[in-house]
């Protein structure tokens, strides 16, 4: 796998519910090995918790932060998922594969990865992270995609 360009590292906002929980505290490490800043929003412990909260916590961190981009783990991601794509400018991909991720950002500009404990374990959550992360959006007919979906969030969005 190529490496990431260290210059140009996005700051990490991650989060996660109890069931995410463990999956989050080996993505940090990995994370932060790699040089890259990294701010968890929650959940602290395994002790059960309301994934919503935390994924709106990331989505507005991603939002308001420069630079940067969220992780999100839960059981299926799928809530996780529903959660951050409600605030307004964040665009989460639920990623199960490799391909999934590098669709997300080349056609998508996801800013949010979101991912299932129970379906991804460790080293390929690694590795999707990993792809997630180096991958450029592509722009072109995928722009004016991304712009429709800002429009629409602009005139719907209180």
């Amino acid at each position: 796998m190529n490496k990431i360009n260290i210059s140009r590292l996005p700051k990490i906002i991650i989060g996660a519910d109890h069931r995410g929980f463990k999956l989050k505290e080996k993505i940090k490490l990995f994370l932060k090995a790699k040089g890259f800043a990294v701010e968890d929003k929650g959940t602290c412990s395994e002790e059960p918790c309301d994934y919503p909260k935390i994924a709106f916590k990331v989505g507005l961190g991603v939002v308001r932060a420069k630079n940067s981009r969220g992780i999100l783990i839960c059981k299926t991601g799928i809530g996780d998922s529903i959660a951050a794509n409600k605030v307004k400018g964040v665009r989460a991909a639920l990623c199960y594969n490799m391909k999934a991720a590098r669709l997300s950002r080349q056609h998508n500009d996801a800013n949010v990865l979101v991912l299932g404990s129970d379906f991804v374990r460790e080293k390929l959550a690694k590795e999707i992270i990993e792809t997630w992360l180096k991958i450029e959006f592509e722009g072109g007919r995928h722009l004016r995609r991304i712009n429709q979906i800002k429009r629409f969030e602009e005139k719907r969005c209180l």
